[in-house]
């Protein structure tokens, strides 16, 4: 595992064990001036983005960060759990694993889609079935598909992959190196809570992380129940070598918000 120092205001250092990134979709808005604002992410020590635009991404590049995740197909709720998408679905990953081994991506976000009235067990090995169609593409590629978790009871309503024990079983099931979990922490404290416990569990399925405060997706900051500095830590005891991206949407200045997420997670995995 990779570790670097960093020094955080009042002049304290820290060996940072956790690569960080940003969710771009949270801080894009029609007032930002993209270049301006990648350089400020830079500079906090961020090192990637997800889910950026390609429009974006020579620009990324040009401001020393890379990117980290983008979605590896359409759509959320016309996911993989549906034989009659797979052949869509392999034409868009196949498509986008090229473009993540070009521009050197690590991870592409796929997804279950919505269950309508699809039992669990089907729905898990439909998924699979769809996920080994690809598998052996990203293996040779060195890009990890990442099956995200998400919560269907505020946020993405019927959506299938809303726990991580059926995760898993889709990834069992798969049996490739390559094909791992999204693991984000809002949506599960959502769905099933027991986060610390989850992780050291699981966390051998788990290629990607995301965060938010819960309840409202907001800054990880005293108003929400999260224990994030115990929940980082967690993540850094596992030796986890990919990205944990911030996924909130800020109440209050974007750059600060990004700033403190950045500095707490320092010093958890220090």
């Amino acid at each position: 595992m990779r570790a670097y120092g960093m020094k955080l205001q009042g002049g304290e250092s820290y060996m940072n064990n956790l690569k960080q990134s940003i969710a771009w979709w949270c801080f894009a808005h029609k007032d930002l001036q993209p270049e301006p604002f990648l350089r400020k992410v830079a500079a906090m020590g961020y090192e990637a983005v997800d889910l950026v635009g390609p429009e974006y991404w020579s620009l990324v590049r040009d401001c020393g960060l890379k990117i980290a995740a983008i979605n590896g197909h359409n759509s959320i709720e016309k996911g993989l759990n549906r034989r009659e998408h797979h052949a869509r679905i392999e034409g868009e990953i196949l498509a986008n694993i090229e473009q993540a081994q070009k521009w050197d991506i690590p991870n592409l976000i796929v997804f279950s889609g919505n269950r309508e009235g699809l039992d669990d067990t089907t729905g898990a090995h439909i998924t699979a079935e769809g996920l080994q169609r690809v598998a052996g593409a990203a293996e040779k590629a060195g890009v990890t598909l990442v099956l995200e978790l998400l919560n269907s009871k505020v946020d993405h309503k019927d959506y299938q992959c809303d726990h991580t024990a059926w995760g898993v079983e889709v990834c069992k099931l798969v049996g490739s190196t390559h094909v791992k979990l999204l693991y984000d922490i809002y949506h599960m404290q959502i769905m099933e809570g027991d986060i610390i416990r989850t992780i050291r569990e699981y966390h051998p399925y788990f290629g990607h992380y995301h965060t938010a405060g819960n309840p409202g997706r907001h800054e990880l900051d005293m108003k929400q129940e999260l224990n994030y500095p115990a929940i980082v830590q967690t993540i850094s005891e596992t030796d986890f070598d990919g990205y944990i991206a911030q996924e909130f949407v800020p109440l209050g200045d974007p750059e600060a918000a990004l700033k403190q997420a950045f500095d707490l997670c320092t010093v958890a995995s220090a």
